[in-house]
């Protein structure tokens, strides 16, 4: 059973980082692209951030340039999303996905295979 699981999220202050993880198990997604989503309350889910397989290119989505960076250890089969400044507009649950196929790295944002259950984060003014 392919499971994706994040963890990390919390309740901070405006301005100060989280580091968000998504460990993976069942499968290894060492050959896949694989990111980050996010759904703020009353809002669609939106695309946040993906990186290749080898974690050489990097892709994310316009609002969250320059404070989001995306990571991965394929040895830990983990994926990192670190978030600095947050604001508190970025207050969602946070959620990790992968493709299990050879995808390109901008096809995460409209097609996902695996997702984890989220993570909450919370950014108080």
């Amino acid at each position: 059973q392919v499971q994706l699981v994040e963890s990390g999220g919390g309740l901070v202050q405006a301005g100060e980082s989280l580091r968000l993880s998504c460990a993976a198990s069942g499968r290894t997604f060492s050959s896949n692209v694989m990111g980050w989503f996010r759904q703020a309350p009353g809002k669609e889910r939106e695309f946040v951030a993906a990186i290749s397989s080898s974690g050489a290119r990097t892709y994310y989505a316009d609002s969250v340039k320059g404070r989001f960076t995306i990571s991965r250890d394929n040895a830990k089969n983990t994926v990192y999303l670190q978030i600095n400044s947050l604001k508190p507009e970025d207050t969602a649950v946070y959620y990790c996905a992968a493709r299990g196929d050879l995808g390109s790295i901008t096809s995460l944002r409209s097609h996902a295979d695996y997702w984890g259950q989220g993570t909450q984060v919370t950014v108080s003014s």
